[in-house]
């Protein structure tokens, strides 16, 4: 697959920085009371959300579970309204009553975040019955914790996608760990990928296995799930795994001491966004300070949206009630 130009490539550099800085922010949010429930930070993870989504076009969907700040911010969605989500006020894009696991955006086919492990893969399923159904040429990719590949949400909705050849990228973000368990501990099948056999037969109909990739390569990431996308478009379901790691807890309350120091620092050498970097240096003389001006104008771009967040509105009872019942 021919290298993207040069904008492109700036632009997912761009995507992943403003990620990293939204996700650090949040973190100093949450410790100072101001974010609250739960928040699962997308740390480390950047490369496969931007590269997945750079995949799409804007008619294709998706959707994914509670670590989905990172998955908005690469759809498009304004850093001010996902803070503003963040910190429960009205402007938010859920209007300040979803949160940080109930990210949404309609007119940009994002369909969430959501709390439930595993609970949005069946409307994964269902968007691309939608699709199918009204002869809409449009791709679901569906992104989910190698967690959840081990609950009933999963095989159902892997199952019922390769029955019906539905238009979906299964993608699994294998990020090591499950909640504070191994894949190695949870998994019968480690290679997390080898799942889709059980829904393919010796004649080659059902799912389609994908490849592992490496998660955090963007242009890796890219290539793959540009590949996979296309299949999903004419030929049905597919299951891609990508390698990717977590560089902080499962979630803010995430004590860790199920992995080593060590081994976090090891993934801290060979992430994403430094990994990025060097190969635009490599590739293009003299773009250094470009990436400098990157770096300096998606912290500004986050602490504007900090800035519009707070100074938004609180919802009302009328918000409350609003969006229940149908007039």
């Amino acid at each position: 697959m021919a290298t993207p130009k040069k904008d492109t490539l700036l632009d997912w550099y761009r995507q992943m920085v403003l990620i990293r800085r939204f996700e650090e922010r949040c973190a100093e949010l949450y410790q100072q009371g101001l974010i609250g429930g739960f928040l699962h930070l997308y740390i480390g993870q950047e490369a496969t959300g931007v590269g997945a989504v750079a995949a799409l076009r804007e008619n294709d969907h998706v959707i994914t579970a509670y670590r989905d700040h990172g998955i908005a911010l690469a759809r498009g969605l304004d850093p001010k309204a996902v803070m503003a989500e963040m910190l429960g006020k009205r402007t938010g894009v859920s209007g300040g009553k979803g949160g940080s696991m109930h990210l949404a955006d309609r007119e940009r086919h994002f369909w969430g975040g959501y709390g439930i492990v595993g609970g949005h893969l069946p409307l994964a399923a269902g968007i691309a019955l939608a699709a199918q159904y009204e002869e809409k040429d449009e791709v679901v990719l569906a992104l989910m914790g190698d967690g959840a590949t081990n609950i009933g949400y999963f095989h159902e909705s892997l199952n019922l996608s390769a029955v019906w050849k539905l238009p979906v990228v299964w993608l699994i973000e294998n990020n090591q760990y499950g909640m504070g368990t191994s894949v190695e501990r949870a998994s019968g099948a480690k290679e997390l990928v080898r799942r889709a056999l059980a829904y393919s037969s010796e004649d080659g109909s059902g799912m389609k296995m994908g490849p592992r990739i490496d998660g955090m390569d963007v242009l890796a990431v890219h290539d793959a799930i540009s590949e996979a996308i296309e299949h999903a478009r004419k030929n049905g379901p597919i299951l891609v795994e990508s390698l990717t790691y977590r560089l902080e807890g499962h979630s803010m309350g995430d004590p860790q001491r199920y992995r080593t120091k060590e081994e976090v620092e090891s993934f801290v050498e060979s992430g994403p966004i430094g990994r990025f970097r060097q190969v635009l240096i490599d590739k293009y003389k003299g773009v250094e300070p470009t990436l400098d001006k990157i770096d300096e104008e998606a912290l500004q771009a986050v602490e504007d949206a900090v800035e519009f967040a707070q100074n938004s509105e609180d919802p009302t009872y009328e918000d409350l009630i609003s969006h229940v019942y149908v007039d």
